[in-house]
């Protein structure tokens, strides 16, 4: 499993509250930088999750998506930014639950 965190319209630095949360993770985002949500990318994907996108996210057919509403961290105070990042977690867990049991189908 490969994951990618892109964005359609990414900014030119990461969030420093994400770098932050994320960090108390063990994940050390200090060198990244934001990247865009590129056509090749979606075509590459077997699931792709958007937040927010709407219609500006490349769509492309045999691809799972899934939206997941979930606020912006830009701006937000830490202990919003931490709620954000555990409700990702979360999701991403579920997802990679869901994906196992797809693939040990009969």
């Amino acid at each position: 499993m490969h994951v990618r965190s892109a964005g359609s319209l990414p900014a030119s630095v990461l969030e420093p509250a994400v770098v932050t949360v994320m960090s108390e993770m063990g994940l050390d985002l200090s060198g990244n930088y934001p990247k865009p949500l590129t056509d090749g990318v979606v075509r590459a994907s077997d699931v792709v999750i958007t937040i927010g996108c709407c219609d500006s996210c490349p769509i492309h057919p045999g691809r799972r998506y899934e939206d997941w509403e979930l606020p912006d961290p830009a701006h937000q105070p830490l202990e919003t930014v931490r709620e954000i990042r555990d409700q990702i977690h979360a999701r991403g867990k579920t997802l990679v639950d869901s994906l196992k049991k797809e693939t040990t189908l009969p």
